[in-house]
């Protein structure tokens, strides 16, 4: 009777099997939303999944803080045996239109279990067992009818802690919350916008130095007001401690979007804040804006200190006018690392351009000066993020757009390897093995070096959706965001 008293209470959705212990911890913490005991096939198991205590976590989108798309790790998935895994489909309340991420071996709901976590477009964030697709918690914003169903979305990947007891993600309301792994309690929720209507949280977070970091962007159509801008939070507290914004840039904190006199230059690239993990750096892309070097960073590589409050390096293109004018933003992708001084900078004027930031350093403003230039995979917009490989034989690039994937080398210029007319959206590297998802419905495995298909897995079609691959499993959200659906598809390849 108290069991179910306080389930209804408190509005929870929690295994009856969890018992009154856990139930009651939930309710202390403040829980917001529970979980679910069966899985898509309403499948119930019996006893506590299997765990991989010797696993591999894949914490955030793009594995590390550079964003390189590659884990080391190894998988356990051999290219033979790419042919056997079997597809389940789990059905979700929301569309995920960004990328899983995944701890092994964490305690949920009193048992340890693999877990692969995820947000929705609508905000909800949802807890997923591994292991047999079990939903066993979710998150849902207290707003959040609200905006279901509107255009207000995120395509925020959340990113775990380091303790990995806690994981923090975004909501249309403009807010970054933590939330216990445990059973998905707030633990805190901040707002860093002060316009959410205007203001999209659309990029992955990032934690650096006991920081989480988000940026903003805008919706589609890019109404006006708003401006990219980028917040530290303390991990702990979640208290806002700094704000760097590319308009207005010349004003600290979050500011009223309609003061500023210029609008816009978003922070939407799919690898969002890259961290140089050596120096704490911060490095972004911005949107089409105006830029005038001084208080505007309009369509423009930035580098900012660690704690966001100055400007250390900085380019635009000399086209950066034109660029603004036809809507060809450079920031539809992020920096990403090459070496300790160059990055490699797309565009939506399908153009990939090689930086060397040794010699734009400064907040004195940099427009041109690129070490090379060469045409994305099919010449088209890059809605991407590069994945970099670094290998004793040289670093190695892989990019996917609307028409092709290909591959470079780099050793202090771009060397093609191989090319085909694949689409794709970002690659990832995993136990040396390329996964590129094709938004038509496809997964595809590659050698990396030779671009030979080592494997084609089946799966429904997307949008910016792109796989993770860990401990045996491969995980690929599908739909796209801009359905305003309600619903979604989360597949599972395991090994047989």
């Amino acid at each position: 009777m108290l069991f179910n008293t306080l389930r209804s209470k408190q509005g929870l959705d929690v295994p009856r099997t969890a018992g009154i212990c856990s139930l009651l911890l939930a309710v202390a913490c403040g829980a917001s939303t529970g979980s679910a005991t069966s899985d898509s096939t309403g499948h119930t198991p019996s006893a506590p999944p299997l765990t991989s205590p010797n696993g591999h976590d894949w914490t955030q989108f793009g594995v590390d803080q550079a964003r390189s798309g590659v884990s080391e790790a190894p998988t356990g998935i051999g290219a033979t045996a790419l042919s056997t895994m079997q597809r389940q489909q789990i059905s979700l309340d929301g569309t995920v239109d960004a990328s899983p991420i995944y701890l092994h071996n964490v305690q949920v709901g009193g048992a340890a279990r693999d877990v692969f976590f995820v947000t929705t477009t609508y905000g909800k964030t949802i807890a997923i067992d591994a292991s047999d697709g079990t939903i066993l918690w979710r998150f849902t914003p207290a707003e959040y009818s609200q905006w279901a169903g509107s255009y207000r979305i995120t395509n925020a990947t959340p990113i775990a802690d380091p303790d990995r007891t806690a994981i923090y993600a975004a909501s249309p309301d403009g807010h970054v919350q933590k939330l216990a792994v445990a059973d998905g309690h707030q633990i805190w929720s901040t707002a860093i916008t002060l316009l959410p209507t205007r203001e999209k949280i659309a990029s992955p977070l990032s934690f650096s130095r006991g920081r989480v970091i988000a940026a903003t962007g805008g919706y589609i159509g890019d109404a006006p007001p708003y401006q990219g801008h980028v917040a530290i939070l303390d991990a702990a507290s979640g208290q806002l401690l700094h704000v760097w914004n590319s308009l207005c840039s010349d004003r600290a904190g979050l500011i009223d979007p309609s003061s500023c006199r210029e609008s816009d230059s978003a922070i939407w690239g799919r690898a969002g804040v890259v961290i140089d993990s050596t120096t704490g750096r911060i490095l972004v892309a911005t949107g089409n804006a105006p830029w005038d070097g001084q208080t505007s960073w309009g369509d423009a590589v930035l580098v900012l200190d660690p704690d966001a409050t100055r400007l250390v390096a900085n380019y635009t293109p000399s086209n950066t006018e034109t660029l603004n004018q036809s809507d060809a933003d450079l920031g539809s992708t992020s920096p990403a690392l090459l070496d300790a001084t160059h990055v490699l900078q797309g565009g939506k004027d399908g153009t990939l351009r090689l930086l060397d930031l040794g010699t734009l350093s400064g907040d004195a403003p940099h427009k041109g000066g690129e070490v090379g230039v060469v045409p994305t995979p099919s010449g088209r917009a890059l809605f991407t993020a590069p994945a970099v490989w670094r290998r004793p034989n040289g670093t190695w690039i892989f990019v996917a757009d609307g028409g092709g994937t290909a591959a470079w080398t780099f050793a202090g210029g771009l060397t093609k390897v191989w090319s085909n007319d694949n689409a794709g959206t970002s690659p990832v590297v995993a136990g040396g093995q390329l996964f590129v998802y094709d938004p038509g419905g496809v997964l595809r495995v590659y050698d990396p070096e030779t671009g030979q298909v080592l494997a084609a897995l089946e799966c429904g079609s997307g949008h910016w959706n792109s796989p993770i691959v860990a401990d045996g499993r491969i995980a690929l959200p599908e739909g796209n965001a801009n359905s305003h659906r309600t619903t979604g598809v989360l597949n599972i390849w395991r090994l047989p």
